[in-house]
C-alpha cells in the first residue's frame, strides 16, 4: 500500500491586509421619556459614554475613530492600497527570498511589486514588508496574487502563492444628453448619480473639450462679481442623489468658418470627475470620448444671426440670416424667394439672385418683414433654389417673434 508523504509546512508566513482610512464611530442612541420605567437611566448612560458628543448624545455623532473591521468596498476610480508582510516563523535562516504581487483583472495582469529584487537572507522572527498601490480602472472581479519563493538552509527551493479575490463596484452613474443649437453651439447636460451607500464631496466636475471646441461651464451664478456654484457652498452628493451639470461648447474660430468640418464632428470631449469620501479618500473618473449625433443640414443651411424678441404689430423689423454651402465640393448659384404667410409678410423683391456660393463658405443676408397678427408668430416662407441642379430648399419655422400692439412700447 502506497503512503503519501506528509505535506511540508513552509518556513515563511504571508499576511496581506488592505490599507484604508478609519471611520467615525457612531453610537445608536437608546432613550426614553422621564415617565417611563427606566426614568433618566438611558440618558445618563449616553452622557457618560465617551464615544458621544457632549450636548448631542441623541444625534448619532461621534468623535472616535474605528479601524476597518472587514475588507470593505472598492469603487472604480479609487486607489487600492495593500500591506504585504512575509514573516520568518522558523528558527532557520532563509535565503533568496522573492515576493511578487500581481493584480489580475478581466483584461490584464499587472505587476504591483515595488521591487522585484531578491532579498539575500531573512533571519528568524524577521519580516519583509511592502506596500502596494493601484488606481482601479476596471469594474468587476479582481484577484490579488501574492507569490513567495525562497531557499532553505538545506538548499531546497520552496514556493507558494495566495489569492485574494475582491469586487470593484461602480460609484457613479453618468448619463449625458446633447442639444445642437442653430449657431453651431452644442449644449451638454451631464446627470451624475451617487450609487454608493455613503455621501460624496464633489471636488471637480469638468468637461475637457475636443480640439475643435471651447467650453463654457454653466454651473455658476455670478454674485457681486464672483461666481457661486448653483449647488451651493457644500457640494455634497448624498446616496442615490442626482446632480445635473450643463456645458456649452462653441467651435473655435478657425473651425467655425469651415461649415463642412463642424457639420461632421461627433466627438465632443470627455468628463473629468473628482470626488472625496470618508476622511478625504479621493476618487477620480474620466469618461470615454463623448459622441453626439451629428445634425444633418443637407446641402444648404440657413440660420438666424440676429432677430428681435418682440416687435410691434404692422411695423417692419429686420433680421439677419446666414446661408452656408455645406457641400465640400460643389459651388452653388442661389436664388432667394420670399413667400408670405397668413401672419408674416416679407418686404423686398422676391426671386433675386444671391450669386455663386463656394463650397464650405457662407454669406450674410439682411431681410425686412412685418406681422399682421398679434401673439407669438413663426417666421416662415423662405425658399432657396440652386439653379445649377434646379433644386429648391424650403425653410419654415425658422424662428418665433412676439408681436404686440403698436400702442405698447417695446423696450429696445
Amino acid at each position: 500500500m502506497e503512503v503519501n508523504p506528509p505535506k511540508q509546512e513552509h518556513l515563511l508566513a504571508l499576511k496581506v491586509m488592505r490599507l484604508t482610512k478609519p471611520t467615525l464611530f457612531t453610537n445608536i442612541p437608546v432613550t426614553c421619556e422621564d415617565r417611563d420605567l427606566p426614568g433618566d437611566l438611558f440618558n445618563q448612560l449616553m452622557k457618560d459614554d465617551p464615544s458621544t458628543v457632549n450636548g448631542a448624545e441623541t444625534l448619532m455623532l461621534g468623535e472616535m475613530l474605528t479601524l476597518p473591521q472587514n475588507f470593505g468596498n472598492i469603487f472604480l476610480g479609487e486607489t487600492f492600497s495593500s500591506y504585504i508582510s512575509v514573516h520568518n516563523d522558523s528558527n532557520q535562516i532563509v535565503k533568496d527570498i522573492l515576493v511578487k504581487a500581481d493584480l489580475q483583472t478581466s483584461s490584464q495582469r499587472l505587476n504591483l511589486s515595488a521591487s522585484n529584487a531578491t532579498v539575500a537572507e531573512l533571519k528568524s522572527d524577521c519580516c519583509i514588508d511592502d506596500v502596494i498601490h493601484h488606481e482601479v480602472k476596471e469594474i468587476g472581479t479582481h484577484i490579488l496574487v501574492c507569490a513567495v519563493s525562497y531557499t532553505t538552509q538545506s538548499g531546497e527551493k520552496m514556493y507558494f502563492r495566495k489569492f485574494f479575490k475582491f469586487q470593484v463596484l461602480k460609484p457613479l452613474d453618468v448619463k449625458t444628453k446633447f442639444y445642437n443649437a442653430e449657431t453651431d453651439e452644442v449644449f451638454l447636460e451631464a446627470q451624475i448619480q451617487n450609487i454608493t451607500t455613503s455621501p460624496m464631496f464633489m471636488e471637480k466636475v469638468s468637461l475637457e473639450p475636443s480640439m475643435m471646441y471651447n467650453v463654457v461651464e454653466l454651473n455658476t451664478v455670478k454674485q457681486v462679481g464672483e461666481g457661486e456654484s448653483t449647488f451651493g457652498s457644500r457640494t455634497y452628493l448624498q446616496p442615490l442623489d442626482t446632480r445635473q451639470y450643463l456645458y456649452c461648447l462653441k467651435p473655435k474660430q478657425e473651425f467655425a468658418e469651415k461649415a463642412g468640418i463642424i457639420k461632421g464632428v461627433t466627438v465632443i470631449g470627455k468628463l473629468d470627475i473628482v470626488w472625496k469620501t470618508n476622511l478625504g479618500e479621493r476618487g477620480r473618473l474620466q469618461t470615454s470620448q463623448l459622441q453626439r449625433m451629428a445634425p444633418g443640414y443637407g446641402d444648404v443651411r440657413l440660420s438666424l444671426e440676429a432677430i428681435p424678441d418682440t416687435v410691434n404689430l404692422e411695423e417692419p423689423f429686420h433680421i439677419t440670416c446666414k446661408i452656408t454651402n455645406c457641400s465640400s465640393e460643389r459651388t452653388m448659384d442661389l436664388v432667394l424667394e420670399m413667400c408670405n404667410t397668413n401672419s408674416i409678410h416679407w418686404c423686398g423683391v422676391s426671386g433675386r439672385q444671391l450669386g455663386k456660393l463656394n463650397p464650405s463658405s457662407s454669406l450674410y443676408l439682411a431681410l425686412t418683414l412685418l406681422s399682421s397678427v398679434q401673439g407669438l408668430q413663426s417666421v416662415s416662407g423662405l425658399r432657396l433654389t440652386d439653379t445649377f441642379l434646379k433644386r429648391t430648399y424650403e425653410y419654415d419655422d425658422i424662428a418665433q417673434v412676439c408681436v404686440v400692439s403698436s400702442t405698447i412700447q417695446v423696450e429696445s
